[in-house]
């Protein structure tokens, strides 16, 4: 076997007894070659399984397999393994790697890698777009052969503080830790190691090209010199920090502050069940200062008994509802009970969006979720103006409270006989 260098910064994968390792950094910082060359190694101990996992993975052949087949030929131990579609196995010890998308063209694969037997690390790469906690922690959970030390490596690029990685490993277990000039917030919590690593590692090696170095360079220049949208983007990108809220979220302006009961208001209500929430707020909007002023009051899935709920948080009959267009049976049987509920007027999002960014919202402190989506809501493809599906629910409601509040001319002209019971 070829002898790769192993840094300083990567030599706890080889030490720690720790069951979970979180290895976070920005772009070109060696994560994932380092933990191919880990579990490389690792297979020449015997009784290992290692499944190898990204979220959503069409073909491991087509793949991963290359790029893990090059980390073999850059050690010089190809020989050494059997090469199938889906597996490469230690010929020596038997120990072997699973590669495996979560989510394939097949579906969900959740079921069948918790049957998978003989696991005893699991790695999960580009771990930025794995965003189920119940996945994580049903796979998590069937790591548990005994006698061998059981692993779970992390591998992500960090994103907002409101991933489940970071809420469950780092945001009450951490430390700050300086990285070329920059705090980052790593994880303290006993059962983690974790490792952070920057395009600096690769550099000093002179694995990276000039052309790209200069581009991070530059970054860092206007960095230095505060730029503010330069800070975040060089701290993100390349530095690998953990953000508070997206890059280019949609709704920029907003802050914490009390819901403003003296103005007129209604509720907003965006359907849901499984895996997407209920979610119900409130919403006024003071036209002459151009604010916003939002609450949530209800997010949460597999709501079943949605009168029930209403009456839970004592809303009013006639208190006026402004709720999506998708669930006529259940807007029907909350009018028959008497609740006030009209659909929404569906306009264009860029249209919306244009009308809302002209005034400053205000979030009470309390709303974790509405916080949430405007700190992650951000434009699947601007020039098309679609917004990722994820982060939506209070805020598509938001829209329509706002339209309803805002554009009354709108609704009086295309409310249905179906929603005036």
């Amino acid at each position: 076997m070829n002898e790769a260098i192993i840094h300083k910064v990567f030599k706890p994968l080889y030490t720690t007894n720790k069951r979970y390792i979180l290895v976070t950094g920005g772009r070109g910082s060696l994560k994932s070659t380092t933990i191919h060359d880990f579990i490389a190694r690792l297979t020449y101990e015997s009784g290992h399984g290692i499944l190898f996992t990204r979220y959503t993975m069409v073909s491991a052949q087509k793949s991963i397999i290359p790029e893990f087949k090059t980390t073999l030929d850059r050690l010089n131990i190809t020989a050494d393994f059997n090469i199938t579609a889906t597996t490469i196995t230690n010929k020596i010890t038997g120990s072997f790697i699973y590669f495996s998308g979560v989510k394939t063209s097949s579906g969900d694969q959740t079921g069948n890698l918790k049957s998978i037997s003989g696991i005893t690390c699991w790695v999960n790469e580009e771990g930025e777009d794995f965003k189920n906690e119940k996945t994580f922690d049903d796979i998590d959970n069937s790591i548990r052969t005994a006698g061998v030390q059981n692993r779970v490596i992390w591998i992500q690029n960090p994103t907002t503080k409101e991933h489940f990685i970071y809420q469950k490993f780092i945001k009450n277990t951490n430390r700050k830790i300086k990285v070329h000039g920059f705090d980052v917030t790593v994880s303290s919590h006993p059962d983690v190691e974790h490792i952070h690593t920057t395009y600096r590692i690769a550099e000093s090696f002179g694995y990276l090209s000039e052309s790209w170095l200069n581009k991070a360079r530059a970054y860092k220049q206007r960095a230095e010199v505060a730029e503010e949208k330069h800070m975040t983007h060089y701290y993100y990108i390349y530095i690998g920090g953990w953000l508070e809220k997206a890059e280019g979220v949609i709704f920029p302006y907003w802050k914490e502050g009390h819901f403003d009961s003296s103005l007129p208001y209604c509720y907003h209500l965006d359907w849901g069940y499984s895996p997407d929430p209920l979610a119900l707020g409130k919403i006024a909007v003071d036209q002459r200062k151009k604010i916003i002023y939002v609450k949530e009051l209800l997010y949460q899935t597999e709501v079943n008994d949605v009168a029930g709920a209403f009456e839970e948080l004592n809303l009013k009959r006639n208190e006026l509802i402004i709720c999506d267009t998708n669930e006529p049976r259940t807007k029907v049987m909350l009018a028959k009970k008497g609740y006030n509920i009209q659909p929404a007027v569906k306009n264009r999002i860029v249209d919306d969006v244009r009308a809302i960014n002209q005034y400053e919202i205000v979030v009470c402190p309390e709303s974790s979720n509405y916080k949430s989506e405007l700190n992650n809501y951000v434009w699947n493809d601007k020039k098309a103006s679609i917004p990722i599906g994820d982060y939506n629910h209070l805020l598509d409601g938001m829209r329509y409270g706002f339209n309803r509040l805002v554009r009354k001319s709108v609704y009086s002209s295309t409310m249905t006989e179906d929603f005036l019971i």
